[in-house]
């Protein structure tokens, strides 16, 4: 039964590394895109767009799909349509097919993605071996982006940007095969647990609207129609949180979010996704066009991120959680990532690589290596098999908005005052961050699969007085 669990993992993040990779090749390919499809520069970002606005407005209902008819069958769904339109964007001739397969493509993701950190929990139930299998992950999710930048210089350069997209095509169908033998996952609770079809409609129409307005403003400015649609989308919002509040059946339970640590953590993800998520968009900018790096010396200059975060996540994570303690090793983490963006803030723009980016990303490496498995597994606490799809659909959701918010904000302040500035900004999210677990995380982390309305502070007070064989332990 191990050896089934560790390998259904392995299968689950061969998935969720496509699809990581995805976005990062194809940012690295726009230039050749744009010259062969004919794009205008303002339409270019839609190949972006349009996958963004599909994959965080459908995260969250993804997740709860798999809570109710199973997160195998969601998965295996997510790449089979991630894997077809993949091919459809790969022989596009046209700037339409490539976007409109582009948003086909995202809700393929999100079905795949959503639902991974929900097997990965429900299928490890001890808390070093669920500590060791979200550290493979997190180097999977962490360190595909920086891999992505290599692989999509390496491919444009070559072969051209089709097979971006095309070589996503053997693998899809290769981890449908396989994962079908072997990935385990419960069954699913059933639809008539939580079929909120209005709930449904108005997260995802509160999603979509919320990122189609924020991924508008790097290229269009904080406008009236752009402050009318972000109303909108709030509005969308409270509206689902008063359905979920009243539903009988709601699609997100939220006395989920009586976690303190499931509620702390999401806030984390949000902020840590939105310093790094633009540190990878910026310095990448910065290479190309301070440092004059081709894509292939871009995506190289990126490994170190790679080889530090996957020597923590993959080597070490398990050993420092439970030596120093879940928040210890997550606030250890986000201290470094915090203090590579602000040496990059600080460094001399035509310092060169060796000496103005390459410690910052030693840095940030081993923060992102060493932060990610502690804030997944506070993200995911206390989630049963009933509801830990759409707990790891909101985390998921939480890392992406935050992310396209982020990403947006920094970008236009590298605009208008420059990359220092940017950089700066990014510090401050990440500082934030460590605020919210310095402050709002408890000390001591239950990883046992149990229902989450146990997870109240004197719940967790008995848990610790009578048993410490489901928690690590932190002083």
């Amino acid at each position: 039964m191990r050896d089934a669990r560790w390998i259904s993992l392995y299968v689950l993040c061969i998935g969720m590394l496509m699809i990581v990779l995805d976005i990062t090749v194809v940012n690295v390919a726009l230039p050749s895109i744009q010259r062969d499809l004919g794009f205008a520069q303002s339409a270019l970002a839609w190949v972006i767009n349009a996958y963004l606005i599909a994959f965080a407005g459908l995260l969250l209902l993804s997740g709860r799909l798999g809570d109710l008819i199973g997160g195998k069958r969601i998965f295996l769904a997510g790449i089979g349509l991630f894997t077809a339109s993949s091919f459809v964007c790969g022989i596009a001739g046209n700037s339409f097919v490539l976007v409109a397969a582009r948003f086909v493509q995202g809700i393929g993701g999100a079905m795949a993605s959503a639902v991974i950190l929900a097997m990965i929990v429900t299928a490890f139930q001890d808390p070093r071996e669920r500590a060791r299998a979200i550290g493979v992950f997190s180097f999977t999710a962490a360190a595909g982006g920086s891999i992505g930048l290599l692989l999509g210089g390496a491919i444009t350069q070559t072969v051209g940007w089709h097979w971006a997209f095309l070589v996503n095509v053997p693998l899809g169908i290769a981890t449908i095969v396989v994962g079908q033998r072997v990935i385990v996952a419960p069954a699913g609770i059933g639809l008539r647990e939580g079929a909120d079809l209005i709930g449904a409609l108005a997260i995802t129409a509160s999603l979509m609207l919320g990122v189609y307005a924020v991924v508008q403003i790097p290229q269009r400015g904080v406008s009236i129609t752009i402050l009318l649609y972000i109303a909108l989308a709030l509005a969308l919002f409270v509206a689902f949180v008063i359905r979920q509040a009243t539903a009988r059946k709601p699609l997100v339970p939220l006395s989920l979010f009586r976690s303190r640590n499931i509620a702390a953590g999401n806030g984390m993800q949000a902020l840590l996704s939105a310093g790094l998520f633009g540190f990878f968009f910026l310095d990448a900018l910065y290479l190309r066009r301070t440092l004059n790096y081709g894509a292939l010396e871009t995506g190289l200059a990126f490994l170190p991120i790679t080889v530090f975060s996957g020597a923590l996540s993959l080597g070490w994570a398990e050993q420092l959680i439970t030596f120093f303690g879940a928040r210890r090793v997550l606030i250890a983490g986000s201290v470094l990532s915090a203090a590579g963006l602000a040496w990059l803030s600080f460094a001399p723009p035509a310092a060169g690589y060796f000496a103005s980016t390459f410690p910052p990303m030693l840095l940030i490496g081993v923060g992102m290596g060493a932060a990610f498995p502690p804030l997944m597994l506070y993200g995911m606490s206390g989630t049963s098999e009933a509801n830990a799809g759409v707990a790891s659909g909101v985390l998921a959701t939480s890392s992406e908005f935050g992310g396209a918010v982020g990403l947006a904000i920094l970008a236009t302040i590298a605009s208008v005052g420059g990359f220092a500035w940017a950089f700066a900004s990014a510090t401050t999210c990440v500082v934030a961050s460590i605020v919210i677990a310095a402050t709002a995380l408890q000390p001591d982390l239950a990883l046992r699969s149990e229902d989450h309305d146990r997870n109240d502070d004197a719940e967790y007070a008995q848990d610790r007085d009578g048993s410490q064989s489901g928690a690590y332990g932190e002083s």
